[in-house]
């Protein structure tokens, strides 16, 4: 008996599909059929498919060609299911001919004719409209997700938005964009979402305008200042239908969730305590380091250690209490402790432009604790470890690239889906809670 696998996503099964499970069905006696599972489609880059694994091997299982389903779940696993399957062809869609020669090594390689004319991405496309996108802002991190954005199906960036037109216009030309403008309400007029990435003292105003214009918002890190501005904010996005989320890359990373759910699975038994500690070393000309209201190590770091305490312990703590060192010229916080004190915990958060330490994240349990190397907003690796050595378990995650196509594919998600997340939504709100108790000044000073 002459055995046949070949692999594949599966999203959205067409005829191009079943195509080529009858082209490799032909080539022996029992097919094997590989599906990708939701993880491993993350680990590729492959941020956009609709239905999930269940769906997916169903609807192979439904067209009666595959003798067997198995779930493709790491790199390398082709090699171990025909070694432990003994395949005798392997084959697969002619738009990857070369890539899975190596393979040639343990069975015969086959590249089918890949069926023209039809593929998921343009189900996808058909099923929900290209989401165009403008970008409100020109500086470093809107530079940076404009190249994010090409690893996403379904958006395209169409223009940028700038007070200052000839930022707005050299933005524009150096990435190729189709406008810019310098009046937000015509750019609005050209884009059905937009992505917030403008100085943080802004991002109230040019939010909430957006989603009043009825414009889908993404909204940089940290979003709003205050608690207040926070709830009016998603008050406005639910009156209007609209989806505001806030761009913390870190919480939609698959090694981030795969960490929150472990740590509060209870191996590591109770936890009581967080230390989450995110610093760099910045020019000192830079606008975080010179502007005394919008700007320091709270504003700019700070979400990401609050994000993983909040995550992990909630928000009911009893008591908040800050500790900053300033900068002598500016004002400016440049290393700040942050202490929440829970009923049975306690968190600690440190974050600094100007002062450089070990950037991890410990999570500490009655049973055991987790370590989180830095830099752990970008997980890629941690580690349980136990009082008894041999327990230690680790764990290996793919972070791609800056990681902000991670935000923007959950983003599109909630829009396809017409919902906004209300768990990301408090945690918003809740962070903004905290920015303003320590801006209102609940904070010791260290300086002048």
């Amino acid at each position: 008996m002459t055995k046949v696998i070949t692999y594949g996503t599966f999203d959205l099964l067409h005829y191009g599909h079943v195509n080529l499970l009858k082209r490799a069905k032909a080539l022996g006696d029992y097919l094997i059929v590989g599906v990708t599972s939701e993880n491993y489609d993350r680990y590729r880059g492959k941020l956009n498919v609709q239905q999930s694994l269940a769906e997916r091997m169903q609807n192979v299982l439904n067209t009666g060609l595959a003798d067997e389903i198995v779930v493709e779940e790491y790199e390398g696993q082709k090699i171990d299911d025909i070694t432990r399957l003994h395949a005798d062809i392997f084959a697969i869609g002619s738009d990857w001919v070369g890539r899975f020669d190596y393979l040639k090594e343990y069975c015969q390689v086959v590249y089918l004719e890949r069926t023209r004319g039809i593929s998921s991405t343009e189900l996808r496309d058909r099923q929900h409209p290209q989401i165009q996108l403008g970008v409100v802002g020109s500086g470093r991190i809107a530079n940076r997700f404009i190249p994010e954005s090409k690893f996403v199906s379904g958006v395209t960036v169409e223009g940028v938005y700038n007070p200052r037109s000839a930022s707005a216009e050299a933005f524009s030309q150096r990435h190729e964009l189709a406008f810019y403008s310098d009046d937000y309400d015509k750019f609005l007029k050209q884009v059905t979402a937009v992505y917030i990435a403008s100085p943080h003292e802004t991002h109230y105003g040019y939010a909430k305008r957006a989603l009043q214009a009825g414009k889908h918002v993404l909204c940089e890190k940290p979003m709003v200042f205050t608690k207040n501005e926070a709830e009016k904010l998603f008050e406005i996005a639910r009156e209007n239908n609209m989806i505001l989320m806030e761009a913390i890359k870190t919480a939609y990373c698959p090694g981030f969730r795969r960490l929150v759910s472990c740590a509060k699975s209870g191996k590591i038994g109770r936890i009581v305590s967080v230390d989450a500690a995110f610093t760099k070393l910045v020019p000192p000309h830079v606008r975080e380091m010179q502007d005394s209201e919008s700007g320091g190590s709270v504003t700019e770091l700070a979400t990401y250690p609050l994000l993983a305490i909040l995550q992990l312990l909630g928000s009911n703590y009893k008591h908040a209490q800050f500790y900053s060192l300033l900068d002598q010229k500016t004002g400016v916080d440049v290393f700040t402790q942050m202490h929440l004190q829970y009923p049975e915990a306690l968190a600690t958060a440190k974050v600094g432009l100007g002062v450089k330490s070990e950037g991890s994240l410990v999570i500490a349990g009655t049973r055991g604790y987790i370590y989180v190397p830095a830099p752990w907003w970008k997980t890629e690796y941690f580690e349980l470890r136990f009082e008894n050595l041999n327990e230690a378990e680790k764990n290996f995650y793919k972070f791609s690239e800056e990681g902000l196509r991670y935000e923007l594919t959950e983003f599109l998600t909630r829009i396809t889906e017409g919902r906004m997340d209300e768990g990301a939504c408090k945690l918003s709100v809740d962070i903004a809670g905290i920015m303003e108790e320590y801006r209102q000044g609940h904070v010791v000073k260290i300086g002048p």
